[in-house]
């Protein structure tokens, strides 16, 4: 059972020097005609293309990209996260340098052509004949996606790309300009609209023991995230109000097959990961990681008996975006929405919150890890002046899995499950877009069957979260950014937040990063707000550079503004 899991998932533990793999001259190990020519080799090469989809949300330099941007801060300040915070990244200097998906659209772009009328005749005396090519037809349609995904991570981080859909020499392909990124989005939307339908809405009577392989609502959710990302003001700079329409009928799709998809928000938060993946109803897309300790080792606390590195920082900017259960208030008038709830007491902060912020953070004194209490007051054994201890007074709990020992008599590691796509996702896009295109919370119509309160609420309103829905009374702007403040809680850590601030042009709005510093009187403990750090933001880091080394293989491409 495990192997064939491994081969669809836990393969991206593979390096990318299998780019070898894809050379196929005479010094292979296999040339081409006898890859393609096999269906074992054939559903490796796929494998090795779905190794190159993300894990651990945007892991840069062991951190999370959750450091760069206001959701937390890494406590190693010699990271090479922190270029992103300092200015000091550019197109020598890059951080997250993404072209490498270039490798695996090469990959596909092979795979496609060569895969094309395979039938595999030594094989079709074999028992399981026709089973396995039940699951070989939609191989080129998983490709498909994988490459289209592929261009979404590229075009989100550098706008412009070239669009290379046929297998090319690396002196042609070292010849093509920048294909502007409005026509990558319409590829990437005619993709996943042809592939949709040949696509399974799962794998259940296809094949027992694998999971994580495309859907039909893997490229439906795709095209949906796709849209949003083009309707939203860092691509659409004439506020071109039917992208956002097409942006929210694209989300209806993925919501009108739900329920034959299974997809829902999970009752409980902690389902979300590091469970099995085939029970996750939320999930539409995602990675299983075999059994490791390596997270729970970057970001269990320092200061305890087989604590970890410390590692991710939740910032109070985060902390504060989680509003009071018992009214779905904010906790201060800054929110811009509503006014503050008069029951929050700055001095037992975490009484009476949103239940998300204890699924998703370590706060002050609470039980945790090894059922210890963790004392990251001043002075507390995870607090500072310890080194490493939390620079901003919170650690991470957002899938790092307290049931991992790292103690040294007992260590053990844990299967961990990394969301890509997720069906709560997909109704706050849904919601985004709705209230974008016709400015009323509470619209629908036959081809739009849910209304932007209606997708907000339902994430709001699973078991064991129960948060107050939206009211009415909110104005489409206030009712935006309330619902941006719904992403940050919600997608908190999963790789999100980053790329929100800057499809939306709010990187400036998000520079000041805020802890908390606290002290112990006795039994009490006394909480104060403080600047922990400033960051840098210009105008040109709404896109990436496009790296120097690129530029000089391809003279044809031309930098993002402001890198050169």
């Amino acid at each position: 059972m495990k192997t064939k899991i491994i081969l669809f998932l836990t393969v991206v533990s593979m390096t990318f020097g299998g780019c070898t793999f894809l050379d196929y001259d005479e010094s292979s190990f296999y040339k081409k005609e006898d890859v393609f020519s096999s269906f074992q080799r054939s559903k490796e090469f796929l494998a090795n293309i779905y190794s190159y989809l993300p894990t651990k949300y945007g892991l840069v330099g062991g951190s999370l990209r959750s450091a760069a941007c206001d959701e937390a801060i890494w406590v190693e300040k010699l990271s090479v996260i922190n270029r992103f915070n300092n200015g000091s990244w550019n197109a020598i200097n890059t951080v997250d340098n993404s072209w490498h998906y270039f490798a695996g659209i090469r990959a596909v772009n092979l795979f496609v052509e060569e895969v094309k009328g395979q039938e595999f005749d030594e094989l079709k005396n074999n028992q399981d004949y026709a089973e396995m090519m039940n699951q070989f037809k939609y191989y080129p349609y998983e490709a498909r996606f994988l490459r289209a995904y592929f261009y979404f991570e590229l075009a989100k981080r550098y706008g412009d790309i070239p669009l290379i859909i046929t297998v090319l020499t690396s002196d042609e392909a070292n010849k093509l300009e920048r294909t502007p990124f409005e026509q990558v989005i319409d590829f990437i939307v005619s993709e996943c609209t042809q592939i949709a339908p040949e696509l399974p809405v799962n794998y259940n009577n296809i094949t027992q023991q694998e999971v994580g392989r495309i859907t039909r609502g893997a490229a439906l959710a795709l095209k949906s995230k796709a849209l949003l990302y083009a309707a939203s003001p860092l691509f659409n700079t004439g506020q071109d109000k039917t992208k956002w329409e097409k942006a929210a009928k694209a989300a209806a799709d993925v919501i009108k097959i739900a329920g034959a998809s299974g997809y829902t928000p999970l009752p409980k938060l902690s389902n979300l990961w590091n469970k099995n993946y085939a029970i996750n109803n939320e999930l539409i897309l995602g990675i299983i990681e075999g059994e490791s300790n390596s997270f729970e080792l970057a970001n269990f606390p320092v200061g305890i008996e087989g604590g970890g590195t410390t590692g991710t920082c939740p910032s109070q900017n985060l902390v504060d975006a989680f509003e009071m259960q018992a009214t779905g208030l904010p906790i201060s008038d800054e929110a811009g929405y509503q006014q503050a709830d008069l029951a929050y007491d700055s001095q037992n902060p975490y009484v009476g919150r949103d239940p998300r912020l204890n699924a998703s953070i370590v706060v002050n004194n609470s039980v945790w890890v090894y059922g210890e209490k963790i004392e990251c007051w001043t002075g507390g054994r995870s607090g500072a002046p310890v080194n490493y201890a939390t620079a901003t007074g919170y650690y991470l709990k957002k899938y790092v899995d307290s049931s991992v020992s790292l103690k040294a008599e007992n260590i053990t590691s844990k299967r961990h499950v990394w969301n890509i796509i997720r069906y709560s996702e997909i109704l706050l896009n849904y919601a985004e877009a709705m209230i974008n295109a016709y400015g009323n919370q509470n619209y629908k119509s036959a081809d739009l069957p849910m209304s932007a309160a209606e997708a907000v609420n339902m994430v709001r309103a699973r078991q064991g979260v129960n948060m107050p829905p939206f009211p009415n009374t909110l104005s489409p702007e206030e009712f935006l950014k309330k619902l941006k403040n719904e992403r940050m809680i919600e997608l908190a850590f999963e790789d999100q937040r980053f790329w929100d601030i800057r499809r939306w042009k709010e990187g400036a709005k998000v520079a000041d990063i805020y802890g908390v510093q606290i002290t112990r009187n006795g039994d009490h403990f006394n909480y104060k707000k403080v600047l922990v750090e400033k960051r840098v933001f210009d105008e040109k880091m709404y896109l990436y550079p496009i790296p120097q080394s690129e530029m000089l293989i391809n003279k044809q491409l031309k930098q993002n503004a402001g890198w050169n």
